[in-house]
């Protein structure tokens, strides 16, 4: 990505701290270190029995005599909390920390986390779709992360936030304009990848994640919370 997330101008208003958020980074960051535990053959054994693999969803092939310990639709699940190496959990880590606390704030701790799982099952759903074939598993949280942006997006498009653009210049800009540079660099690369080889990026579980959550947040949120920040103005 061009830029990374540091912190947004938006406090919480409804809760006082966003407790859900922390508990999935912490679970995150539990499984991954359980990971580190494993020497590689494990690890590996552990992705094809949790992770998501497409052509297994699709029922094109099956997981080798012994490592099918769950049903594979499953696998939707699971696969949201592992991760493949330090950067992969950090950066989906971050993005949470920096998005999660105010849609959290949303939705109230009771639906947040029913709304991040749907999301992430939903971007699983999309890179099935798009790759039925696929023997490769599919792990990460990004799909679900990618659900809590497009709720932000919906949210609080207004508010400012800190970036670093390309990783080394701060620069404040709109959550809105962000997220839609964001977007269209994910679904720019989704194009670019079906039409010139694969990616170890699950590109289009990242747009039907962003998508999932823009469409869900109307339903997951508090009723007195508005949409598109049009409370703004008693704010800043």
């Amino acid at each position: 990505m061009p830029f990374l997330p540091i912190k947004d101008d938006n406090p919480l208003r409804l809760i006082r701290f966003q407790v859900v958020t922390v508990g999935l980074i912490g679970v995150n960051a539990l499984v991954f270190l359980l990971q580190l535990l494993m020497d590689d053959q494990t690890q590996w054994d552990l992705w094809l029995q949790y992770g998501l693999i497409p052509a297994v969803v699709t029922g094109k092939t099956t997981l080798p005599n012994g490592l099918e310990v769950i049903p594979a639709w499953a696998s939707l699940v699971t696969s949201i909390f592992l991760h493949s190496g330090y950067f992969h959990l950090g950066g989906n880590m971050l993005f949470l920390w920096v998005f999660g606390d105010n849609v959290e704030d949303a939705t109230g701790h009771v639906r947040f986390l029913p709304f991040f799982l749907l999301c992430g099952v939903i971007a699983g759903l999309t890179e099935t779709m798009m790759s039925p074939g696929s023997t490769i598993p599919v792990i990460g949280a990004s799909g679900a992360v990618a659900g809590v942006l497009g709720a932000y997006m919906m949210l609080h498009p207004r508010r400012q936030m800190l970036v670093l653009v390309l990783r080394t210049i701060p620069v404040r800009l709109h959550v809105g304009l962000v997220l839609v540079i964001w977007i269209a660099f994910q679904v720019g690369a989704a194009f670019w990848y079906d039409h010139n080889g694969g990616s170890d990026t699950a590109w289009w579980a990242h747009v039907g994640g962003f998508v999932a959550g823009m469409v869900l947040i109307r339903w997951f949120k508090r009723r007195e919370v508005p949409l598109f920040d049009r409370d703004i103005q008693s704010d800043v």
